[in-house]
């Protein structure tokens, strides 16, 4: 395998690691119960310090990936094989829940942590929300916004646990139809929601940062509820008009 060049002053070096390693591992080139190279080997693999190889590996320890064992080295676990079909198991409301834990408690320690840099790239994303013309350039947006507050709380294990709700939301097909469902009726509320996070991060208010994030999930919450149940009423709709024709006295009747 080749080694890959990163630039030393991305922010998200890391997780650019945390990528390659976690991909190396789901196609067997680093094999369940081997352990991998030492920090010395990776850093000059992938061009990158030790501290960030370091940080890579924490996140994949916390994702199941990995197990660190002190005093040995780090050992690849065996990846469940029925992994898809747990999540398919999983219910959007189920997802919701996990990242109001997470994302409420992302924003406090956000606003405590977050850089000048990181600023700019939140009053961004949040442009880019504003000025968004189609569903999936909001989800763009909207899951940038939520990296970049992730990736500002400066923990690894924080970031890398929402950049995974992230990614069953956008790749489990019936979480990601109920999440766009919910982009299709919540526009301005939306936006007026992301504008309250992310005063209360840039004002460094933890408190207000966690309220405004915690409202934001309520709503989405509630929009969700109100969609699944016009879907279930309109299925009912449906069902009874066909057995309202199939049934119909008209069915019966014969002409003379």
């Amino acid at each position: 395998m080749g080694g890959l060049a990163y630039m030393p002053n991305d922010k998200r070096l890391y997780k650019k690691i945390f990528d390659e390693l976690s991909n190396l591992i789901s196609a067997g080139e680093y094999t369940a119960g081997n352990k991998l190279p030492t920090e010395r080997e990776l850093s000059e693999h992938f061009h990158v310090s030790r501290p960030t190889i370091r940080e890579a590996i924490i996140a994949l320890d916390a994702i199941g990936k990995v197990a660190i064992k002190p005093g040995s080295g780090v050992y690849v676990l065996e990846q469940p094989a029925n992994k898809k079909i747990q999540y398919n198991d999983i219910s959007p409301f189920e997802v919701i829940e996990a990242r109001v834990l997470l994302e409420g408690e992302a924003a406090a320690l956000a606003a405590k942590m977050i850089t000048e840099s990181e600023i700019s790239q939140l009053k961004k994303a949040f442009q880019d929300i504003k000025n968004a013309k189609t569903i999936q350039q909001l989800t763009n947006a909207d899951q940038e916004f939520h990296s970049i507050i992730a990736n500002a709380t400066h923990n690894p294990i924080i970031a890398n646990q929402i950049h995974l709700l992230w990614e069953i939301q956008e790749n489990i097909e019936h979480i990601k139809e109920a999440h766009q469902s919910v982009c299709q009726i919540q526009d301005l509320q939306r936006t007026h929601d992301h504008e309250q996070i992310m005063l209360a991060i840039i004002e460094h208010d933890p408190n207000t940062a966690r309220s405004a994030m915690h409202k934001h999930f309520s709503r989405v919450l509630e929009s969700m509820h109100s969609a699944l149940e016009e879907q279930a009423l309109n299925a009912a709709k449906a069902k009874g008009a066909l057995m309202r024709k199939r049934f119909s006295l008209g069915t019966y009747a014969t002409s003379d």
